[in-house]
């Protein structure tokens, strides 16, 4: 649960950071090379990270270019979308992946998971509306990058998985801050958005989203992991986007709808539902 809270912390520190006129490369840049010095000494220094040369390549661009492509698009959501609203149509991730894997034919469709993903789509319609209704509020760029940044991270899942075979996860989340910290440097310096001359607010932002956002939560997370299992600690973890929402109303003055908090509900049903196929299945 901490670790969730500290994940659901993410959107807060992007959105002080940038009301402060900080560019979203420059944020996610510091981030992730804060983010990459604390995770290398949590993970036993630079001989810790020896992998061999061909891996660390396919670390550093699949696992880092992967996760910058995935933040830019999550956190640039929140420049349309209030905190909350983006954080459950981020957590619709875990239906994308079951969709992916019908597709792919890795696994297989049962009237479960139907309901589990009709219910999670539900919940998108709950927050935002459909093409037949005559909801406005909700602009539909802010929409779209949420729902392609959901989308890639369940592309991303399976894919980080098969690369982090006997890696420890310390070892491979540094190799992702790196690569991802590499990818927003050299956007920004091609984009001229790469700068170090920051307010002091936007800077403090920056800290907490790389320490608390990302090496604290990580590391929480991870001691959960080991004494829950993947399938108990991804249930436990639906109170990510409620505590954003919560954060977004009271750190940021977002409004609060209950059409959010409706339709985060719904997700947030899906997910234990397919959760808890799986764990039936293992369980088997």
């Amino acid at each position: 649960m901490l670790g969730a809270c500290c994940f659901g912390a993410i959107a807060i520190f992007v959105v002080l950071a940038r009301r402060t006129g900080a560019p979203l490369t420059s944020i996610l840049a510091w981030r992730f090379l804060i983010a990459a010095l604390l995770l290398t000494a949590a993970a036993g220094g630079l001989r810790a990270l020896r992998v061999p040369r061909p891996l660390a390549i396919r670390l550093l661009l699949i696992g880092g270019g992967g996760q910058a492509l995935i933040s830019f698009l999550a956190l640039r959501a929140l420049d349309h979308l209030p905190a909350g609203t983006n954080a459950f149509l981020f957590y619709t991730y875990p239906a994308w992946v079951a969709v992916f894997s019908f597709l792919s034919g890795t696994e297989r469709v049962d009237a479960r998971r139907l309901l589990a993903l009709a219910i999670s789509f539900a919940g998108i319609a709950t927050m935002v509306g459909t093409p037949w209704s005559d909801t406005t509020d909700v602009p539909f760029i802010g929409v779209l990058l949420s729902l392609s940044a959901a989308a890639c991270y369940g592309l991303y899942i399976p894919t980080i998985g098969r690369l982090q075979e006997g890696i420890p996860p310390t070892v491979m989340s540094a190799y992702v801050a790196v690569g991802a910290g590499v990818v927003h440097v050299i956007n920004g310096l091609v984009t001229g958005t790469l700068t170090v001359e920051l307010e002091p607010a936007a800077w403090a932002s920056i800290a907490g989203f790389a320490i608390i956002g990302t090496a604290v939560a990580f590391l929480f997370f991870l001691r959960g992991l080991a004494v829950l299992g993947p399938v108990r600690t991804a249930i436990v973890s639906t109170i990510e986007p409620f505590f954003t929402t919560l954060l977004g109303a009271l750190v940021l003055t977002q409004p609060l709808p209950p059409s959010t908090l409706a339709g985060g509900a719904l997700i947030a049903l899906a997910v234990v539902l397919l959760q808890r196929k799986e764990r039936t299945r293992n369980d088997e």
